[in-house]
């Protein structure tokens, strides 16, 4: 078991849902341990959104779920992430604070980010919430 944290397509409802993905693959049911925010720019693809980690930035939202392992492969194929190969985004873990029953606690996550000279021209989402910008842009 590990943690996860999705900002975009892999949310709740959204084209990736990690539910739904789980449920396709045969996995375990992610198990939601509730709303985070990590620090850094959000940015717009188009069709989904780029995290750049950054420590100065704003706060990005996005939700923190326990995963089975097995889950991971899964989420690498949708994020495009394969072992040496040089992708927009990148496995990476960070540790989090997430608010669990009222009370704040830091998990180590699993995260997927973009590289930083990736968002070059792309327009920034300055909510910091990905779901929120995707239903109130033209």
């Amino acid at each position: 078991m590990q943690h996860v944290f999705v900002y975009g397509t892999l949310r709740a409802g959204e084209v990736n849902d990690i539910n739904r993905a789980a449920e396709r693959h045969g996995v375990a049911a992610p198990q939601w341990i509730g709303m985070a925010h990590v620090h850094g720019r959000l940015f717009d693809f188009g069709t989904y959104p780029g995290l750049v980690i950054d420590e100065e930035g704003g706060p990005i939202r996005g939700d923190v779920y326990r995963i089975e392992d097995a889950l991971v492969p899964v989420l690498d194929e949708i994020e495009h992430v394969y072992p040496g190969v040089e992708g927009l985004f990148q496995s990476h873990r960070l540790h989090i604070e997430v608010e669990v029953e009222g009370r704040k606690d830091r998990v180590d996550c699993l995260i997927y980010p973009v590289a930083a000279a990736s968002v070059a021209g792309l327009p920034r989402i300055e909510s910091g919430d990905w779901v929120e910008h995707r239903a109130t842009r033209p």
